[in-house]
């Protein structure tokens, strides 16, 4: 077995200050989204959730900045022997973990509340906007139809991505959005399709689309360069987790 190759000086101190940065970056972008089914939540909470959003922004752009200082200084350090990089940088496994952006063929699917001036009889307010399971069941069945990566509004979805609704909005990572709410996924866009058709959940919001009006479309994208979605850009660490059993 060959003896490992020592580090100059230099080397060491530029991996010193990468993992100093990764540190304080993962705690600078720890955000973690609660929320609440928007069928059973009528309390009025948009301060709290504009000014909790506010601050996810600014931390997000501060968690940016650490990025770029940490790619700098990853470069800098980086080992000769390329059987030592980061295993990140493996094309397959940076598009599974959202590790790197993603381009390829797909579907955009849209979900909106009903029109303000449709009032069907015998509808109550609930019936007539979109809601956290809604948006659920098109990620679990986009996923079930062999996705291989996928975007929530503008941010990429991972195995910590949690959608909650709070009031009227839509909380990701900690950032709110308001309806339609348009959720991106990269694969066979047939397979994708099938997928859909076949969600039980998926029926039932369509069962809705065609009583009350809410709003549904599914846009299929050919070719290498049909989507486009972007890196995650947020926390990974889970802040609690406790056994389903």
């Amino acid at each position: 077995m060959r003896a490992p190759r020592l580090r100059p000086a230099g080397g060491r101190a530029a991996v010193a200050a990468v993992f100093a940065l990764a540190g304080l970056l993962f705690a600078t972008s720890a955000l973690t989204s609660r929320g609440t089914d928007l069928r059973s939540e009528t309390a009025d909470l948009g301060a709290l959730v504009a000014e909790r959003s506010r601050l996810n922004e600014q931390r997000a752009a501060r968690v940016g900045d650490l990025r770029a200082e940490v790619d700098e200084l990853s470069r800098a350090a980086a080992p000769a022997d390329r059987s030592l990089e980061d295993p990140l940088d493996d094309a397959a496994l940076g598009t599974a973990s959202g590790a790197l952006a993603v381009t390829g063929p797909g579907v955009t699917v849209t979900l909106d509340d009903a029109p303000d001036d449709v009032r069907p009889a015998g509808a109550n307010p609930d019936d007539l906007v979109v809601h956290q399971q809604d948006v659920e069941a098109v990620v679990n069945a986009l996923w079930a139809g062999g996705a291989e990566a996928m975007s929530i509004m503008d941010q990429r979805v991972v195995s910590t991505s949690a959608v909650r609704c709070v009031g009227n909005v839509l909380v990701l990572q900690g950032r709110t959005y308001s309806p339609p709410y348009a959720v991106a996924a990269i694969g066979d866009p047939a397979a994708l399709r099938a997928a859909l058709e076949a969600s039980a959940q998926v029926a039932v919001y369509r069962q809705y689309v065609a009583a009350y009006g809410l709003g549904w479309s599914v846009d299929a994208r050919e070719g290498a360069d049909g989507l486009v979605l972007p890196a995650f850009d947020g926390s990974t660490a889970l802040a609690a987790a406790r056994s389903a059993a």
